[in-house]
């Protein structure tokens, strides 16, 4: 957990954001300045058209700056997409222990450890916006998608070029335990495994597959599970079994995911291409939220989906503060 080089790009990026609106604010109290001096009353009263027609240019460059994301959501077949029908497979300054990162991509050469970031960020609750898709991360549900994926938290499991992309959602936790679940509703799951895990959380993971369980959690690494990012763990249910028998694991603190989301080559980048998701990284204890994670005064217990956005700050926040209220538990379909 102390290794996690998420960690790091999200002091990195915090820092650039506060540099940037340091820039920001500098500027604008430069051009303010500027402007108080270079200010010409006279000519002003003498033409009092120059004033509107400097107003006029200014709104043009303006409005032309806002760049092609506002056109993009002008379309007109943008406003479909966000009905949610077809989404996601569904149908209608460094610490100590902040100097060794665990990266298997990046080399230590590669890794910019010579960066100090003097931005301090709570370990527990960070969560950023990325450009790009990669196992681990979130996909959180834009405020104007309706369906099953309304204001829900997908946790990517895998994304191919070539084969498409799976997720599963982590913030839809379902009434009852795992044996209630399993045992009320179409299942696949053997019974050895709703016996040692009788009181796990289970949450509604997707449209794809409903009968099937995969299984979140946040031990390690064992046999038959798979790393997601530092900290985070799905699969290795069968293994998980023999720890809870011998008392070295408890089964609250893993989430039985029912079902999952799946996408076509292509697909899912599209729909971010739209703005039907926001895509960030975000910490394993937000992750692993109803996986047992650690949980303090700070955080939203009921609504994950507008913790993150609050994390990640900026406009996110303000769609967070605007659009929370339904929160996490909600009948399912």
């Amino acid at each position: 957990m102390n290794n996690d080089w998420r960690v790091f790009r999200a002091k990195l990026v915090a820092q650039e954001r506060a540099e940037a609106e340091s820039k920001k604010n500098k500027k604008s109290k430069d051009t303010d300045t500027v402007a108080s001096l270079t200010k010409k009353p006279d000519e002003e009263e003498k033409h009092p058209q120059l004033s509107k027609m400097s107003d006029m240019f200014a709104n043009i460059f303006k409005n032309s700056y806002k760049g092609s994301a506002a056109q993009k959501r002008s379309k007109s077949n943008v406003s479909d997409i966000f009905r949610g029908d077809c989404i996601g497979g569904a149908t209608p300054t460094l610490d100590e222990d902040d100097l060794v990162y665990q990266d298997p991509f990046v080399s230590p050469s590669e890794l910019p450890i010579f960066i100090k970031p003097k931005m301090q960020i709570n370990k527990h609750r960070w969560a950023h916006e990325i450009s790009h898709i990669e196992p681990g991360c979130v996909l959180i549900a834009n405020e104007k998608l309706g369906g099953v994926f309304h204001q829900t938290v997908v946790l990517v499991i895998e994304h191919h070029e070539t084969t498409g992309s799976t997720g599963i959602v982590i913030n839809r936790p379902m009434e009852g335990n795992l044996l209630k679940v399993a045992s009320e509703q179409q299942s696949k799951l053997d019974l050895s495994l709703k016996l040692a895990f009788t009181k796990a959380p289970v949450s509604y993971g997707g449209p794809v597959l409903a009968e099937e369980f995969s299984i979140l959690h946040g031990f390690g690494e064992v046999e038959g599970s798979r790393k997601l990012c530092p900290g985070v763990y799905v699969g290795g249910s069968e293994e998980l079994m023999n720890e809870v028998r011998i008392d070295r694991f408890k089964p609250e603190q893993a989430l039985f995911v029912k079902g999952h989301a799946a996408w076509v080559p292509g697909q899912l980048q599209r729909e971010i291409s739209k703005g039907v998701w926001y895509t960030a990284a975000a910490s394993s204890d937000l992750i692993l939220r109803y996986a047992g994670a650690l949980c303090t005064d700070e955080d939203n217990m009921d609504d994950l989906w507008s913790d993150i956005l609050s994390c990640m700050g900026g406009d996110y926040a303000k769609i967070a503060e605007m659009h929370a209220g339904r929160g996490d538990k909600r009948m399912m379909p």
